[in-house]
């Protein structure tokens, strides 16, 4: 297990990787999630073979610390990432990154371009202010104290055993300040920063999710979009060879 220093007073971003070539594969996780836990699976696949893999936790999930003072944006989450690449001293590398993890890493391409090469994005986030069905939505609808002191326990309860299954290691006040930050956006908002970047970008929408909202003006802009069969918001679990497919550059 690897770390850096993410906040300038001692808290550290942490992360597990597989030795390989470069450029490096980074692999980022969603909102109260995990990232070993939703691609290591992936990762060690036949086809993705033979390259360097980092599998990171963002501030306040996993392995990672959850100092109470940090503010858990969009914008700090991508500046910590860029802290653990910088220590791991990989640049260019391809970021994957899933729901929240691909708002992330939207923004820390935008950010630190230099650290980015490819985005493969999971049903990220693109917008401000998505529905409220969404479950970004449903955690930040609580009052941060209100959150912290009852309604994480219900929320648990709420979404079902797989997303518990590592909610349940995220700090609830960096969870509800995160799924705050995520309902908010990014300055510029991530839909425009994904459209303007000019690296390779793939962006996954899981067939049972529905149609993906603004399809035409990212293809337009040469994001390759594909819907995905059989899956809904986790890919990686409901069709893992395709998922593995879009990682290695073959859909």
């Amino acid at each position: 297990m690897r770390h850096a220093v993410f906040d300038g007073k001692g808290s550290c971003i942490r992360w597990t990787e597989t030795p390989g070539e470069e450029p490096a594969r980074v692999y980022v996780h969603g909102l109260g999630s995990v990232s070993a836990v939703y691609h290591a699976h992936i990762a060690g696949r036949r086809e993705l073979a033979g390259r360097r893999s980092l599998f990171v936790d963002l501030p306040g999930h996993g392995i990672s610390d959850r100092p109470e003072h940090f503010g858990y944006t969009l914008e700090d989450h991508a500046d910590a990432l860029a802290a653990a690449l910088d220590a791991a001293e990989t640049a260019g590398a391809e970021l994957v990154g899933h729901s929240m993890g691909g708002a992330v890493a939207i923004v820390l391409a935008r950010r630190r371009p230099e650290l980015v090469s490819r985005l493969v994005l999971t049903e990220a986030n693109l917008d401000a202010y998505p529905p409220p069905t969404v479950g970004s939505s449903g955690i930040a609808s609580y009052g941060e104290d209100e959150f912290v002191d009852g309604a994480h326990a219900r929320v648990l309860e709420e979404v079902g055993p797989l997303w518990a299954a590592t909610m349940r290691l995220a700090d609830p006040r960096a969870l509800h300040r995160s799924a705050v930050g995520l309902r908010r956006g990014s300055d510029p908002v991530m839909r425009d920063i994904l459209e303007g970047l000019p690296i390779d970008r793939v962006y996954l929408q899981g067939e049972l999710s529905g149609e993906l909202d603004g399809r035409e003006g990212l293809e337009a802009a040469g994001v390759r979009v594909t819907t995905v069969p059989g899956a809904g918001h986790n890919v990686m679990f409901d069709n893992p060879d395709a998922f593995a497919a879009a990682v290695a550059g073959r859909f």
